[in-house]
């Protein structure tokens, strides 16, 4: 379908050809009338006028695209890179502005919990992980898959919960033998009314160390946290780096706590950090980036904020939470590890989950749309060119005229020129970037 599909830059070359097609038909008429007025010659006027229509046929600029659009999409699958339509593949070369989630883009997405601390006077660990653990068993969020593991690795059998809900960016809550057990983020438990001071010195210490950090709170009472610790994916930071030196501006998403976001952030070297972002919050903060309202605006963006959008932007995520910003985005790039609603979300899925792979994809875009460009040169130089010459406008000088056989082979091999070229895609390398 992608192979298939349209780019603008095509709807462009259409726009041309429309015009193209009369403006060839005119010029062959008003060729034909000036020679057989001035020589008296039908021969002539017939040579000149054939010559005309035969070297400006328009094949080779209905090739120009297509065959460019054809080689990149295919190249893109052989680097793991599958775009769903040419015009994903055009704008990738415009994006101004990359922002990545964190969980599972960033970072491997398969946290593991590395501090469990209970207050004193509290459950015992044991008893308090079974209450814990059997409530986020009900969840589907990655972390709460990491508490279910520990728990597991520490031999706690799990007890059924009943009135299970998740509250969407906020935690989880269930009853478990008359028990109301709620985990979930700092700000949420203080929402409930739940005192948590008496764990900020401990809390702000996990955060320094980019770790995320879960309360749990028993019948409305503190009784403990979690550190949630999730490592970096190898590419990230060389990735974020390249992203960088491409003259990119790199945004971290998150809906993680500020200091937590800032630590990560700072291992991969992103400046940019959007923290405490609810799910439902994140295609608005999209829009705000693409309107310029929300990070780093140049010149030529401020003097033209009258138009809709002065950023383009590419949103990267996996997760279900990601599926309404993939959308909002101009470019949606899903990690094909992720979750098929955040893939059927995006225009461009990474295979490989590598964020090395993004790097690849602009590359792609810029070559494709700089081979575009030269398919269109080859296209319009041989009309150009060629039109006036087989008009006849050497014929008073020189006393040259196109052979209408000449005239068909130019038109050929302009056709074949911008096929050669888009070939030359298939010789495309990913650059590295250090």
């Amino acid at each position: 379908q992608a192979q298939g599909s349209k780019a603008p830059i095509q709807r462009l070359a259409d726009q041309v050809i429309g015009w193209f097609v009369p403006v060839v038909i005119a010029i062959a008429i008003l060729t034909f009338l000036i020679w057989f007025n001035l020589m008296g010659n039908v021969t002539l006027a017939l040579i000149t006028t054939v010559g005309v229509l035969i070297i400006a046929c328009p094949c080779a600029l209905g090739l120009a695209t297509p065959t460019s659009v054809m080689v990149g999409t295919g190249k893109g699958a052989e680097n793991g890179i599958l775009i769903k339509g040419a015009e994903s593949l055009e704008l990738a070369h415009q994006i101004t502005t990359i922002v990545l989630d964190k969980t599972g883009t960033i970072t491997e997405g398969k946290p593991t919990v590395t501090d469990f601390i209970t207050l004193a006077g509290t459950a015992s660990e044991l008893k308090l992980l079974k209450l814990v653990a059997s409530v986020e068993r009900s969840s589907e969020h990655p972390l709460a898959e990491a508490v279910v593991r520990y728990a597991q690795s520490q031999e706690v059998t799990l007890e059924t919960v009943q009135n299970f809900e998740a509250i969407a960016g906020s935690g989880v809550e269930g009853t478990i033998s008359s028990h109301l057990v709620q985990i979930g983020t700092q700000r949420w438990l203080n929402e409930l009314g739940i005192d948590t001071a008496s764990v900020q010195t401990e809390k702000a210490r996990l955060e320094s160390l980019g770790k995320t950090v879960i309360l749990i709170a028993v019948n409305h009472q503190l009784q403990g946290l979690m550190g949630i610790s999730d490592a970096l994916k190898p590419s990230s930071t060389q990735a974020v780096r390249a992203l960088q030196r491409m003259g990119l501006e790199v945004v971290m998403l998150t809906g993680d706590n500020q200091q937590t976001a800032d630590a990560i952030a700072q291992e991969v070297g992103i400046q940019n950090v959007i923290a405490e972002v609810r799910p439902e919050q994140k295609a608005a903060v999209i829009a705000a980036i693409q309107s310029g309202q929300i990070g780093q605006q140049s010149a030529s963006q401020t003097k033209s904020r009258r138009r809709a959008k002065s950023k383009i932007v590419a949103m990267v995520g996996d997760g279900i939470n990601d599926a309404p910003a993939l959308a909002q985005a101009d470019v949606g790039i899903a990690i094909g590890t992720g979750t098929d609603v955040a893939i059927a979300a995006s225009d461009i899925t990474l295979i490989s989950g590598d964020l090395q792979s993004i790097v690849t994809a602009i590359q792609l875009s810029r070559a494709t749309i700089r081979n575009i460009r030269q398919n269109l040169f080859f296209a319009f130089i041989y009309n150009t060119l060629g039109i006036p010459i087989a008009a006849g406008i050497l014929f008073p000088i020189f006393g040259w005229l196109l052979n209408p056989i000449i005239a068909g082979g130019a038109m050929a091999f302009s056709s074949v020129s911008v096929l050669t070229n888009a070939l030359r895609l298939r010789n495309f390398k990913p650059r590295t970037l250090v």
